[in-house]
């Protein structure tokens, strides 16, 4: 039966086709902002289940966009309203699962899903369309990446939509989408293709240079002095391939990467460079603040760095020409000079309100201490302007709930104000009302944030986009980069679009053949296999994949997987064939880490709970705690660590901890007191330390562990916590910890020398000196506790 009211609908030919294509194969569909994605994902979904039954899922990145997209099928399906929900994190566990299983529709952000699919509660089974919004995303560790795998391995009719605007520039990237989602073929458009452009209205550009004062080519050019000063001590460690002041930020941060790295590996040369390194980043940042945003901005980023007490920020600051850049910027401030782009913002939108006073207008910046200005400048001048911010809250700057954020939007639509000043929260996934005018108050060098950025104008009607830029900066080089960037990225994902059909049937049956362990080929689908995704050029495998014969005698021993088991995911676990019944308990924090992925496609059954004690826990003997580098160091620095390896050491048998990532370099620790507290920790608590490079690492060495414990040594996997029976002298010892300023080891101090609970309680002031530790104050507090008359708490 339809599901789709076609008496409400009028699909475009190009939205047709690209149904007609996309129905019964894995697609990735590039289409510019605003031509009607959602509405060919409806006449998709509405084929699969007529055809399938089961359910379908539309994921997007943000809850208001899956709000939006919830509220469009209720519109346009004909189904009970119950049978189409949103499920975000924001509502509990339980009730996802009872609003999965009577769905049919399900709109949802991803990293909830992903947690409900790591933890069990719901499963991808019988979804049989499932739809990326802005696809682009599925990159790295995005939670799309695990769930597209997951899919793929267990539905019945598994079919992928990917719907983005712009899927990168860099090939290599691109390529890394289309295997990630399993895509089989690729659907492009842009404004000028024949079907779409009627549908087009024209979007003019409109470059406006402006010429930055006296003052800023003063400040601009003792800037690039201190930062060059900064850059030749790394260029003659050959860090850098230059010091002058133009060469890319990029190179200074892989410089530091690799100042970390030696040190990590206990060369300490390059030590000293740390601070130079450092200073160069400060350096950079601020002549870019100062060319983009101007002089009010630099203002605000100087006076944190003041605030700053790392030597490097101290030193900048303490510079006799820093001082002189200051003493410029308080000159500019009192003389009322700011960066030519604000007047030149003003300009443009008063004209546009002057001829269209009921226009609607949005002014992107980078960031929000320019975006804040902006609307103080406006409001000046009369225009009614509202600012539009994410989520995340910065130093005297809250953050916008969704709530928040929504009625911005829908105060907007109904045209209550004229001006939107966004972050780039407003380039993607919101439903960000059409308007007049886009300014780019600074290019971007990303096509994406580009081409998100103009896809809110032009869609109805024509459309303006003009770009400030301060001529002679790196605003040029930004547009020119974007500019490139966006021509780049239609080339490849066209090369990469003719590949995928020049692949005939029988040439995709021969790779399968050679391949049946590729991801997305469950019972029978053919996908797109690695060998043909990866760019034409010779690599050396990586260090999770494995070759075919690397491992003979294992693979011979590798277990037979039981009739309609879903396939392995194509990661090499340590071992090969997937192993029955091996269980691990993770804490409900660390599903953030990216390790509990990891260890599902292992092969390991995850069980997620609040632990008390321990990360992972892989029998009642072994509980494991996963580190950070930057986590050990700060418990050294904050003194937590010993008190969570005695907890640890407590609660386990056998406790282990697993320091993940670089250790040496990343803090102004030194390496000595970070060896000292190993060595304390590995002989004085007894407590193994593993060192991982990352979460594959870390993840193998947990699934390693718990398959040793529970296949090899039979051992049970369950939970416990420190709040087992205490015995008779940790029961002592807890009472005296109850008295004020009194350690774990002062308690110890204080029963050997008084025998008992109770000679310490009624201890004099002169007896309880006697004890080391304890001096005059200690003691008189601890009298005073024992002593001093009960009286009730007061409620107020």
């Amino acid at each position: 039966m339809p599901y789709l009211r076609r008496d409400l609908i009028e699909p475009r030919v190009y939205q047709e086709v690209i149904y007609a294509r996309c129905k019964e194969r894995n697609c990735l569909v590039v289409l510019p902002t605003g031509l009607g994605k959602t509405l060919i994902a409806m006449l998709i979904a509405d084929y699969r289940l007529s055809k399938y039954g089961g359910k379908v899922l539309m994921l997007a990145p943000t809850k208001p966009l899956a709000v939006q997209h919830a509220e469009s099928f209720r519109r346009l399906f004909d189904l009970p309203p119950e049978k189409i929900n949103v499920l975000t994190g924001e509502l509990p566990p339980e009730k996802r699962k009872e609003l999965w299983e009577k769905s049919v529709v399900i709109t949802a952000t991803p990293q909830t899903i992903e947690n409900d699919v790591l933890t069990g509660g719901i499963s991808l089974d019988d979804v049989v369309l499932l739809v990326f919004d802005e696809a682009h995303r599925a990159v790295g560790n995005y939670s799309y990446v695990f769930i597209a795998k997951e899919y793929l391995k267990t539905a019945k009719h598994p079919l992928v939509l990917g719907l983005t605007a712009s899927p990168g520039s860099d090939e290599e990237k691109i390529r890394e989408i289309i295997k990630n989602l399993g895509i089989e073929h690729i659907e492009v458009r842009t404004e000028s293709s024949p079907d779409v452009k009627p549908y087009v209205h024209g979007i003019s550009f409109e470059w406006v240079g402006v010429d930055l004062p006296e003052i800023y080519r003063e400040v601009l050019s003792i800037l690039r002095e201190m930062l060059k000063e900064s850059l030749k001590p790394l260029a003659n460690a050959g860090l850098v391939s230059s010091a002058s002041p133009d060469i890319p930020k990029r190179e200074v941060l892989q410089a530091g990467s690799r100042i970390n790295h030696a040190l990590s590996q206990g060369d300490s040369s390059l030590g000293s460079l740390m601070k130079h390194q450092a200073k160069a980043m400060k350096l950079h940042h601020a002549i870019e603040l100062l060319e983009t945003q101007g002089l009010t901005a630099l203002r605000a980023y100087l006076k944190k760095l003041h605030e700053d007490r790392s030597k490097s920020s101290r030193e900048l600051m303490e510079d006799p020409r820093m001082r002189k850049v200051v003493y410029l910027l308080v000159q500019a401030k009192e003389s009322g000079i700011d960066h030519p782009k604000m007047e030149k913002l003003k300009e443009l939108i008063g004209g546009q309100l002057g001829r269209k006073p009921n226009s609607k207008i949005i002014v992107f910046t980078n960031y929000r201490d320019t975006g804040k200005k902006i609307v103080e400048e406006l409001k000046n001048e009369g225009i009614s302007v509202e600012r539009f911010i994410g989520q995340a809250s910065r130093a005297n700057d809250r953050g916008m709930s969704q709530r928040e954020q929504k009625e911005i939007l829908d105060r907007f639509s109904r045209g209550e104000f004229s001006v939107l000043v966004a972050t780039s929260v407003g380039e993607e996934g919101l439903d960000v009302p059409e308007v007049d005018l886009v300014v780019f108050y600074e290019p971007v060098p990303s096509a994406i944030r580009s081409i998100q950025r103009r896809g809110r104008t032009g869609r109805h009607r024509p459309g303006k986009v003009v770009i400030l830029m301060a001529k002679g900066t790196r605003d040029e080089a930004y547009y020119w980069s974007s500019r490139r960037k966006e021509k780049g990225m239609f080339e490849a994902i066209k090369k990469i679009a003719r590949e995928l059909e020049s692949k005939t049937k029988e040439e995709r049956a021969e790779i399968r053949e050679k391949a049946p362990e590729s991801a997305g080929m469950n019972r029978g689908k053919i996908t797109p296999l690695d060998a043909f995704l990866k760019p034409r050029r010779e690599e050396l495998p990586k260090a999770s994949e494995s070759k075919e014969g690397e491992s003979p005698n294992i693979e011979k021993a590798k277990p037979e997987r039981p009739t309609g088991e879903a396939r392995e995911p194509p990661i090499k676990p340590i071992f090969v064939g997937r192993p029955q019944g091996i269980v691990v308990y993770v804490d409900s924090r660390e599903l953030k880490s990216g390790v509990p992925k990891l260890l599902k496609d292992l092969g390991a059954e995850i069980e997620v709970r609040t632990l008390d004690v321990a990360d992972y826990v892989v029998s009642e003997e072994v509980g494991i705690e996963r580190k950070s580098a930057n986590d050990f160091i700060q418990s050294i620095i904050d003194g937590r660590l010993f008190d969570q390896v005695e907890r640890l050491k407590k609660a386990y048998e056998k406790p282990v901890i697993i320091i993940e990532g670089e250790l040496y370099g990343i803090r102004n620790v030194h390496p000595n007191a970070i060896r000292g507290a190993i060595t304390a920790v590995t002989l004085d608590w007894g407590v193994p330390i593993l060192f991982s490079s990352d979460k594959e690492e870390t993840a193998h060495f947990i699934y390693l562990m718990a398959k040793r414990e529970q296949e090899e040594r039979k051992k049970e996997v369950r939970l416990r916590s420190e709040k087992k029976a205490l015995t008779l002298a940790e029961r002592q010892r807890l009472i005296v910890e109850g008295l004020p300023n009194v350690s774990a080891t002062l308690a110890k101090r204080l029963l050997k020398h008084f025998g008992n609970v109770e000679r310490v309680f009624t201890a004099t002031e002169e007896e309880l000196r006697e004890v080391e530790g304890i001096g005059e104050k200690k003691a008189r507090e601890i009298r005073k506790v024992i002593t001093a008359p009960y009286v009730e708490d007061e409620i107020e």
